[in-house]
C-alpha cells in the first residue's frame, strides 16, 4: 500500500512509518517540512496522488481553543476533500479516549469536531482513539504545576506506550476501515495525580504532586475514567518496565 501519513515527522508518525516501511508498505511523511501544508492546501493534491491510505498524526501548534479547532476543521476539510478527489479509499486519524465526554476542554472539543467530519465525509474510515502516551507524564505535571506544587484529580487514565500507540496505528491503517472507532490503552490504570508522580519520580523531580478533585485537565474536570471502553485494545507494556 502507498500510505500518506499527516505529521509523519512526529513522534508517532515517525514510529509509525518506521513500522509500515518495515512490512513492505510505501509510507511517505507528509508535514510543512516536506512542502505539506493541511491547512492551505499547499502540496496536498500532489502528496494525495496514488495514495491508498491517508494517516493524520498530526496536532495543533497552539492549544488555544480558537486556535486548535481551527486547526483541526481546517486540516481535516482539506484532506477528505483531496481524498474524495484522488480517490483515497481509507481516512484513518488518531484521536483521544474520552474527548466526546469532556465538552469543557477546548482542546478535546476540536478533536470532536474533527471526528464528526470525518464520519460524515463519506470516505471509509477508522478513528483510533488512544488514551495518554506515557512520554506525555511530565508534560501533564508541568501543565497543572501551580507554584511548584502539581495539582491534579484522581480521575483514572491508562496510558500507553507510544511505541504501542504506532504498532497498534500501523495496524488499523493497514486493515480495512471500521467506520467506527478503535479503542486503545495500556495495562494498567492510574489516577492522574498517581501517573505524575512515576512522571516525575524518572526524572528525579522533586516536586509535590496533591490529589485534588477539582484540578482542572487542559480546561476541564475529570467526571469519569478516561480509559478504553470494554472493546478496547490493550497494549503489553507497563509503565514500570518502559525504558
Amino acid at each position: 500500500m502507498k500510505i500518506v501519513v499527516i505529521g509523519g515527522s512526529g513522534l508517532i508518525g515517525s514510529k509509525v512509518i518506521a513500522n509500515l516501511t518495515s512490512h513492505g508498505h510505501e509510507a511517505v511523511a507528509a508535514s510543512p517540512q516536506s512542502g505539506v501544508n493541511t491547512l492551505t492546501g499547499e502540496g496536498l493534491k500532489e502528496a494525495l496522488v496514488g495514495a491508498d491510505v491517508v494517516l493524520d498524526v498530526s496536532n495543533s501548534p497552539s492549544f488555544a481553543d480558537e486556535d486548535v479547532m481551527n486547526f483541526f476543521t481546517t486540516s481535516t476539510e482539506n484532506q477528505l476533500a483531496v481524498e474524495q478527489e484522488t480517490g483515497v479509499r481509507h481516512h484513518v486519524a488518531l484521536s483521544i479516549v474520552g474527548a466526546d465526554r469532556l465538552p469543557e476542554s477546548g482542546y478535546l472539543r476540536a478533536k470532536v469536531a474533527q471526528e464528526k467530519l470525518i464520519r460524515e465525509s463519506g470516505v471509509p474510515f477508522t478513528i483510533v482513539r488512544s488514551t495518554q502516551f506515557f512520554e506525555f507524564g511530565k508534560s501533564i505535571a508541568d501543565w497543572a504545576t501551580q507554584d511548584g506544587v502539581v495539582r491534579l484529580s484522581d480521575g483514572a487514565v491508562q496510558p500507553i506506550a507510544s511505541d504501542d500507540v504506532a504498532r497498534m496505528v500501523a495496524k488499523a491503517t493497514v486493515s480495512a476501515p471500521l467506520n467506527g472507532f478503535f479503542e486503545i490503552g495500556g495495562p494498567e490504570k492510574f489516577g492522574m495525580a498517581e501517573f505524575a508522580r512515576k512522571a516525575l519520580a524518572r526524572d528525579n523531580d522533586p516536586r509535590k504532586v496533591v490529589s485534588d478533585p477539582t484540578a482542572r485537565y487542559f480546561g476541564t474536570l475529570i467526571h469519569e475514567e478516561l480509559v478504553p471502553g470494554p472493546d478496547g485494545h490493550l497494549a503489553e507494556t507497563r509503565y514500570d518496565d518502559w525504558s
